[in-house]
């Protein structure tokens, strides 16, 4: 039984068949083409939000810019008004 082991072990390796490699570059309409149906089964697997999620994201964005906006328009005016007293005081 040792014997049978052995003599399967030493058994020749298969050879390896080399697979030809084609290097020739698909066309450009071949490519556009793969990239629209690659875009197309990507986008089946988004999650759209629904309606009351897209609405209260909306809002929370749009009162975001509004709070930005005036936090940059008081930054504003309090630069305005030292450069006022500056000049006030030198001219």
């Amino acid at each position: 039984m040792a014997e049978e082991k052995k003599v399967n072990a030493a058994a020749p390796a298969k050879a390896a068949v080399a697979v030809k490699k084609d290097d020739t570059k698909p066309g450009f309409f071949q490519r556009v083409g793969k990239w629209f149906r690659e875009m197309r089964s990507e986008l089946k697997k988004v999650i759209w939000p629904t309606g009351e999620v897209l609405a209260k994201n909306t809002a929370i964005s749009v009162a975001v810019m509004i709070v930005s906006a005036v936090v940059l328009w008081g930054f504003d005016e309090l630069a305005q008004m030292l450069v006022r007293a500056l000049f006030t005081l030198v001219g």
